[in-house]
C-alpha cells in the first residue's frame, strides 16, 4: 500500500449509541478528559492502528460538523482531515476513486460496531466539517400515546425562522455570545412504525446550525403543550427575550430518541466501494435483525403477563401538579452569566499576579 502522498478527506460515519448492556455505551461524539470511549476517540485509534494518519491530530486540521452527547445517535455526522493516500499531486476533479484506499472498508474492519464510516470524499484543503456545513437535519422519534399533535404542529410552526434561542438551550457564556439560529423546517409527522397500542412519530428539525441541547429544549417544550399542560403561544413566550430573559428551570427530552439525520454540503458527493458498501448493508441487516429479535422478547413477555395491555385511548400523562413554565424559577440571564465569567477572569488574574514572586 502506498501511503507516500496526503491529501484531505471528508467523511461521512453513522454511531449508533445504546443503552443495550451489549453494545458500547459512548460517553457523547466528541472526546473530553477522562470520558472514554468517545466516538471521537475510537475513531481516532481506528485511523493510528490503520496508519492513515498524517502527523498528529492538530496537524491533520480535523474538524467534526457537530457533537452528539452520551445517548444520542447519528446517522450523518461528518468529520474532515488530512489522511495519507495512493493519489499523488492531484486536483478534486481527477481524483481517481478506484485508486484510492479504500477507507470505508479499512476502518470498518477496526472500529467498534456501533461506529460506521459510510463514505469518503476528497475535499479542498481549507475544508473544514463544522464551517463548510451549510444545514443540518434532527429527527426525534416518540410515542404518540395521548399527545395532540395538532396544537404540537401549531406550536412547532412558530419554531420557523430567525430566533434568539437562549431560553432553548443550555447557555454557555464563556464562549458563545450570539444566540440567534435559523430553523429552515419543523415537522411532525407518523413513522410509519405501530404497536397494537401506540404509534411512533417523529420530530424532523432543520436548520443551519444549533445550540448546546437546543433540539432537546424545544422537543420538551413541544411534548407540554402536546400533553396540555402548556398553550402553543408559550413557545412565542420564550423566544421573545425582552419578555422572559431567564430561562425557566424544566427538563430536557430524553436524549436516546434524538438522532443527527444528516448534514449538508455544497459539491460533496460521498463515495463507497461496491465491496465495502455491501459489507454495510450486511453489517446493519444483521444490527437490525438483532434489535428486533430483543423486541420480540419483550412482546412476547407482554403475552405471559396476566395483566390487561393498556388502553390506547387512556389518558398516561398526569396534569396534576404542574407549574407553568412561565411561573416558575428562572436560570441566571446571559448578562449575569458573562459578569460571572468576567469576574472569575479578574479574580484568577489577580491571583497569578500574587504569585509570580519568589516564594520563600
Amino acid at each position: 500500500m502506498n501511503l507516500s502522498t496526503d491529501h484531505r478527506s471528508n467523511f461521512e460515519s453513522s454511531n449508533i449509541n445504546t443503552h443495550v448492556s451489549s453494545a458500547i455505551i459512548f460517553y457523547g461524539f466528541a472526546s473530553e478528559a477522562h470520558t472514554e470511549p468517545t466516538v471521537e476517540s475510537e475513531i481516532f485509534k481506528a485511523l493510528e492502528r490503520a496508519k492513515l494518519l498524517v502527523g498528529s491530530r492538530k496537524e491533520a486540521c480535523y474538524s467534526r460538523c457537530g457533537r452528539t452527547d452520551k445517548g444520542v445517535s447519528a446517522t450523518g455526522q461528518v468529520i474532515s482531515l488530512f489522511l495519507r493516500s495512493n493519489i499523488k499531486d492531484a486536483g478534486l476533479d481527477v481524483v481517481d476513486k478506484e485508486s484510492e484506499i479504500d477507507y470505508v472498508k479499512v476502518l470498518n474492519r477496526i472500529l467498534p460496531r456501533d461506529i460506521r464510516v459510510i463514505g469518503w470524499c476528497p475535499v479542498a484543503a481549507d475544508f473544514l466539517a463544522r464551517f463548510s456545513c451549510l444545514g443540518r437535519e434532527y429527527k426525534y422519534l416518540f410515542w404518540k400515546g395521548d399527545l395532540d399533535i395538532l396544537e404540537m404542529q401549531k406550536a412547532a410552526s412558530k419554531f420557523i425562522g430567525e430566533h434568539d434561542y437562549r431560553n432553548f438551550c443550555k447557555m454557555d457564556a464563556a464562549n458563545v455570545s450570539n444566540y440567534r439560529r435559523q430553523i429552515t423546517d419543523l415537522n411532525i409527522s407518523a413513522y410509519d412504525q405501530r404497536t397494537n397500542y401506540d404509534e411512533l412519530w417523529a420530530i424532523t428539525i432543520k436548520g443551519s446550525a444549533f445550540l448546546w441541547h437546543q433540539v432537546r429544549c424545544m422537543v420538551a417544550v413541544l411534548f407540554l403543550i402536546g400533553q396540555g399542560l402548556e398553550s402553543p403561544c408559550i413557545v412565542d413566550s420564550l423566544l421573545d427575550i425582552t419578555k422572559t430573559p431567564r430561562k425557566p428551570q424544566y427538563k430536557m427530552a430524553p436524549e436516546l430518541p434524538l438522532i443527527l439525520r444528516s448534514c449538508l454540503f455544497d459539491e460533496v458527493n460521498f463515495t463507497c466501494s461496491s465491496d465495502a458498501g455491501q459489507a454495510l448493508i450486511e453489517h446493519l441487516k444483521d444490527e437490525y435483525h438483532q434489535y428486533m429479535l430483543q423486541a420480540a422478547i419483550f412482546r412476547e413477555t407482554f403475552s405471559c403477563l396476566s395483566v390487561p395491555e393498556p388502553n390506547s385511548f387512556e389518558p398516561r400523562h398526569k396534569k396534576r401538579n404542574h407549574i407553568p413554565l412561565m411561573s416558575r424559577q428562572t436560570e441566571p440571564s446571559y448578562e449575569e452569566r458573562v459578569a460571572k465569567v468576567k469576574t472569575k477572569s479578574v479574580l484568577h488574574n489577580v491571583l497569578v499576579i500574587q504569585h509570580q514572586g519568589p516564594i520563600f
